[in-house]
């Protein structure tokens, strides 16, 4: 399952100013952490609640809070951006780091460090990174998660291609993919289209 979130007026707003090739390093990070918090409140929908009772000012209530265990995993280096408004969004989160380096001749994703905290069949995982381009680098990095032992698994991405959609899906079709907007194609260097360029040298100034 694919939901694409770009009807959604300030998805609209963030993106366009992430697109424009003149915004500055200090733009777009606060558009990076805007578009990422609203996609993130949608993307909160596959949590689980636990039932609570609790006393208002006048009378006892139901409520409910969000079950433990949720984790984060941004793909380094630009799942980084997100990561802070994600847990902004869902606080006292843990955070796992997957580093993978892409060859710019074959475009296939090496993986150069892994950090998990401790995963079950019950937490909830949320995999960051901003561009699901290809789908291999985010294939990469759910199987690593699946191998820890999480069942719960979530991609949340800011720009999405339709070839890298499709090609993550057929690997983890059990994986719901969040997407800002869905793009148009991959160019032949597989770089998105419209795109906005390279997310991680754009966010770092590099």
């Amino acid at each position: 399952m694919t939901k694409d979130l770009s009807e959604h007026p300030l998805v609209q707003h963030y993106l366009t100013i992430l697109r424009d090739h003149r915004t500055q390093a200090s733009e777009f990070r606060r558009c990076c952490r805007g578009i990422t918090g609203v996609i993130m409140v949608e993307a909160a929908r596959s949590l689980q609640l636990d039932p609570v009772e609790v006393t208002t000012p006048l009378e006892v209530t139901q409520g409910a809070r969000l079950c433990p265990g949720v984790v984060f995993v941004p793909i380094l280096r630009a799942g980084l951006g997100m990561l802070d408004p994600a847990m902004n969004v869902i606080p006292n989160s843990s955070v796992g780091y997957i580093g993978l380096e892409r060859d710019e001749v074959t475009a296939e994703a090496s993986c150069y460090y892994a950090k998990m905290p401790d995963l079950s069949d019950s937490t909830q995982v949320f995999v960051l990174d901003p561009m699901l381009a290809t789908g291999g680098s985010a294939a990469q990095c759910v199987e690593q998660i699946k191998a820890h032992g999480a069942k719960r698994v979530s991609m949340v991405c800011i720009i999405a291609a339709p070839e890298g959609v499709a090609t993550f899906q057929e690997e983890h079709p059990d994986v719901p993919v969040v997407a800002g907007k869905i793009d148009r194609q991959l160019n032949d260097k597989k770089y998105i289209l419209p795109g906005l360029g390279d997310f991680g040298d754009r966010l770092f100034n590099t």
